[in-house]
């Protein structure tokens, strides 16, 4: 049995990361939707993939720029997400990796 000292110095909160932070991602990966609650409780969803044990968030303008690459290259694999900005104003950038 742990302490709650313990219990607190080894909690570390739960977080979904971004395809982001992936150097490359695998477009074959199966998309999984999950849901959270917002600051004021409202319920919303989202898609992840799993990928290294760890859930990455996919916002839906990522989904946006896969598909307009596959319609120019229907057999693309790989993708870099790049992200700037932040909270609203937040951007994503997809490239093709071949």
């Amino acid at each position: 049995m742990t302490s709650i000292k313990e219990h607190a110095l080894a909690y570390e909160p739960k977080r979904t990361l971004n395809v982001a932070d992936l150097d490359k991602v695998d477009i074959s990966l199966p998309v999984e939707e999950r849901t959270g609650q917002d600051k004021d409780g409202k319920e919303f969803t989202y898609n992840v993939i799993v990928a290294n044990e760890q859930e990455y968030r996919i916002p839906n303008t990522v989904s946006e720029e896969i598909k307009k690459i596959l319609k120019i290259k229907d057999d693309a694999k790989f993708v870099k997400v790049t992200k700037t900005g932040a909270d609203l104003n937040t951007r994503y950038s997809v490239e093709l990796i071949e």
